[in-house]
């Protein structure tokens, strides 16, 4: 049963990823499965359902993600003293973390294709793809900039300004990714920005993560 339900996520999201949320039928998604619409809508009720499961698992993922490396999970308005107490290595191996599974983890780069098709089509999933990959990360690195100024373990600046120099190459090597064969290489560019940003920001005596 289980089996069957994560089957029918990751080829609905395959699907979602290469026609478009919109043009996809629960039809389609059952038989690319081999099972009929009767068989599918006892693990699922309508594709509406596999929709919001599929984002409800990519949720998770990045609590869990966050919780892993030690970085907020909440936003700053929930959660605030987590934002206060965020080091700076933390926050690289957390970033690479985010890069590989945006970029290599065949569910998650599904789900950003889906997100990119769809964007101008559906408001509801310009929202999702704004959260998710674009303002969503901005505002979280200027939250977390803003604490680390205060402790004193960032360089006084403006935080909004320095979140999107930090973040702008991510979402562009996630996208230039799309066209390499080596993810691997994106990702070895995106440490040596993040390396290059932590020792041209850290507050003196901190030059190195800590």
């Amino acid at each position: 049963m289980a089996d069957t339900k994560e089957n029918i996520l990751h080829t609905a999201i395959r699907l979602f990823a290469r026609d478009g949320y919109e043009a996809v039928s629960v039809s389609a998604i059952a038989g690319e499965l081999g099972m009929t619409k009767g068989a599918l809508y006892k693990h699922y009720k309508n594709k509406r359902d596999i929709f919001d499961n599929i984002v409800m698992r990519i949720y998770q993922i990045d609590v869990e993600t966050a919780k892993k490396y030690e970085v907020p999970e909440e936003t700053f308005d929930i959660s605030p003293s987590a934002y206060r107490n965020t080091a700076v290595d933390k926050i690289k191996v957390f970033i690479e973390a985010q890069f590989r599974f945006w970029t290599e983890d065949e569910f998650a780069s599904n789900f950003r294709k889906m997100l990119t098709l769809e964007q101008y089509r559906n408001p509801e999933i310009m929202e999702l793809y704004q959260k998710c990959l674009v303002s969503g990360p901005v505002s979280y690195m200027e939250d977390l900039f803003r604490e680390m100024m205060e402790q004193g373990i960032w360089d006084k600046n403006n935080p909004k300004q320095l979140a999107l120099e930090f973040y702008a190459p991510f979402y562009l090597l996630v996208s230039i990714s799309d066209t390499m064969t080596d993810k691997k290489e994106a990702a070895k560019l995106l440490t040596a920005h993040i390396e290059r940003f932590i020792e041209k920001n850290s507050a003196h005596g901190n030059k190195r993560s800590k």
